[in-house]
């Protein structure tokens, strides 16, 4: 019985713990796409003084960056994350940054002209360690996360906001319709080894 105990408190602690032991997600292939699309969007934005950005899971900071980089100013920037340490991370880096699950701790006034997401995409493998699943896997199909991304996105965008997301071909049933977003433009595609990378644009609104 004592043994049984034990081995309850372990688990529990673990749990409780999980934020020490969870990765910062590392830039990789779909990040580097992602962060290409961004600076050419920004980019295209004739007066960048008033933009506010928004990056939900930042991860390493890439996309922070990027978004620095192209001239959008500081003040404008925020970045969320579940993970803590990708927060403080970030701090680190000088960003506004909070900790939040999507878009929970959001003040619901609160609007943005560009919001940016590279979710964890990946149908769930249940030979992943948990540690890197937080970053990686995006439920039993892939979508889960990103479902509940698009649903509560379209509360947090300007009149003439957009979305830019990043999804794999490894992804299945993403509700695109049932959201209604009015406009979805495929921006950019990578192939890889295993899978295929999409960028996407998406609207409310029907305008281009």
């Amino acid at each position: 019985m004592i043994n049984i105990q034990k081995s309850i408190l372990k688990a529990v602690l673990f749990i409780v713990n999980m934020d020490k032991y969870i990765e910062i997600y590392s830039p990789e292939e779909d990040s580097f796409l992602l962060s290409e699309v961004i600076e050419k969007e920004i980019n295209k934005i004739k007066s960048k003084k008033n933009i506010a950005f928004l990056e939900i899971g930042i991860g390493s900071g890439i996309q922070l960056q990027t978004a620095l980089k192209s001239g959008l100013l500081p003040n404008n920037i925020l970045g969320v994350d579940i993970n803590q340490k990708a927060v403080d991370e970030c701090r680190e880096l000088e960003f506004n940054c909070i900790n939040s699950n999507l878009f929970s701790k959001i003040p619901k006034n609160k609007t943005f002209d560009l919001i940016v997401f590279n979710p964890p995409y990946l149908p769930e493998d249940k030979r992943e360690p948990l540690n890197s699943k937080v970053s990686t896997t995006g439920g039993k199909k892939g979508s889960e996360i990103i479902n509940e991304f698009l649903r509560q996105a379209k509360n947090y965008l300007s009149g003439k906001g957009e979305i830019l997301i990043l999804t794999s071909s490894l992804t299945k049933d993403i509700n695109w319709q049932k959201e209604s977003y009015g406009y979805k433009k495929l921006l950019s595609k990578r192939k890889l080894f295993f899978e295929e990378l999409y960028v996407w644009k998406l609207k409310v609104s029907l305008t281009k």
